[in-house]
């Protein structure tokens, strides 16, 4: 068998992810001193920490960092994690899945990206380990027949339902409907399956605008001047956005420059919400409008999590990267602690049989279908105001009214 080379990328990349681990399970060990004598879980978190999606990734670690504290107030029992890098790359995701396994992880929780997260589970049904799929909305992932798989996250159809009854509800509220609307969306798994979704399911919703045009983009581009200019040229009143961060910000920084102000910005899903977002562009991120999975902030358990991230984290507010990964980790342990064992077939039934009420998220709780599903989440609309993100609708988790139509660039803040 030749040797194997590895460049100074991989090798301090692999010096990062030791490092990660180290710092990650040592959180738990107050844990592990309890239970000594004790079975210990060890959970591979799966995330995108290097790569165009690095900052995503370590914005769903900081949900998993603060997890050991949290539950263990809950009386939750011990845990290790063990962490993996997917590379914003799915090949590196199944390389890196294989690799929490051979090094003990009895379940895998993440991994974000869609395509990270279908290759991901193919590693998890072949070795028959779960997946716990703390975000990711591939409808592929509970219709494929795998039976490791339990996504507590929204599929895309749920994501495009929810989002066009939010926006009807989001114009009623702000007083002006627009007419036409032009979609921009990431040419990779999340938003080809999202705008194939958004295209399918919009004549079942008597939406008030029409689509006149849809414009795909790569995702790590570095210049997305001519996508912006291409769409403002439809002269839509809306703009519908499914993004990354990064190239969220790219976006916006090209409206602002070509001095394109449509009625409003909806973004389905990642990127237009995020602390890097708000922090990059200032007062210019204000009156986004976000439709996506949220937490419900009136929820025992949600004032614990974020009373535990501000203390932790105290420059960031909580968002949907943080609650999902965390509950990520809450569904593995919690299935830990029903099966009594770390053997795969074990927890596997534990899962299945999964009735957490005691969550964090928008939804009546966690519970997985015959598929793996959670038919129990739901999406928020939210908007970014002053760094943070305020919740405007459904009314009764509603923080405060939404400002619509959105003002012009300079006049934000």
């Amino acid at each position: 068998m030749p040797r194997k080379t590895f460049s100074k990328n991989s090798l301090r990349r692999r010096t990062f992810l030791a490092s990660a681990g180290t710092a990650v399970v040592s959180a738990a060990v107050p844990l592990r001193l309890g239970r000594a004598q004790g079975q210990k879980i060890k959970i591979g978190t799966l995330y995108p920490r290097s790569g165009i999606q690095a900052q995503i990734g370590i914005d769903c670690q900081r949900g998993v960092d603060v997890s050991a504290d949290v539950l263990r107030s809950r009386g939750y029992p011990d845990f290790e994690i063990l962490a993996g890098d997917t590379e914003s790359n799915p090949a590196a995701s199944r390389a890196q899945c294989e690799r929490l396994i051979d090094q003990g992880a009895h379940v895998i929780s993440g991994c974000f990206d869609s395509g990270a997260t279908l290759a991901a589970a193919q590693v998890c049904e072949q070795k028959g380990i779960p997946l716990v799929v703390s975000i990711a909305a591939a409808a592929a992932l509970t219709e494929q027949g795998y039976k490791t798989v339990f996504r507590n996250f929204v599929t895309g159809p749920m994501v495009v339902a929810d989002s066009y009854n939010l926006q009807k509800d989001l114009f009623k509220l702000g007083g002006k409907t627009p007419k036409t609307a032009v979609l921009l969306h990431t040419h990779d798994t999340y938003g080809t399956n999202t705008r194939d979704a958004m295209m399918a399911m919009f004549p079942k919703f008597d939406m008030p605008y029409k689509f006149v045009d849809t414009i795909a983009y790569d995702v790590a581009a570095r210049d997305l001047s001519a996508e912006v200019r291409k769409a403002k040229a439809t002269e839509p009143e809306l703009l519908v956005v499914i993004s990354r961060v990064n190239d969220a910000i790219l976006i916006t920084r090209e409206m602002v420059k070509q001095r394109w102000v449509p009625m409003g910005i909806v973004a389905a899903g990642p990127g237009w919400y995020e602390n890097v977002y708000m922090t990059a562009l200032g007062n210019i991120s204000d009156d986004v409008v976000t439709t996506a999975p949220w937490y419900d902030p009136n929820k025992p358990l949600s004032k614990m999590l974020e009373a535990a991230f501000k203390a932790k984290f105290p420059d960031r507010e909580l968002n949907t990267n943080h609650v999902y990964s965390f509950e990520g980790i809450l569904v593995a342990v919690d299935a830990f602690k029903r099966a009594g064992s770390t053997e795969p077939g074990k927890l596997i039934e534990a899962l299945k049989s999964t009735n957490i009420k005691d969550n964090v998220t928008t939804g009546n709780g966690i519970v997985f279908d015959a598929k793996g599903q959670n038919p129990n989440v739901k999406n928020s609309a939210f908007q970014n105001r002053g760094g943070k993100n305020l919740v405007v609708l459904p009314l009764e988790s509603a923080a405060t009214k939404p400002i619509w139509p959105m003002r012009a660039w300079d006049k934000r803040g």
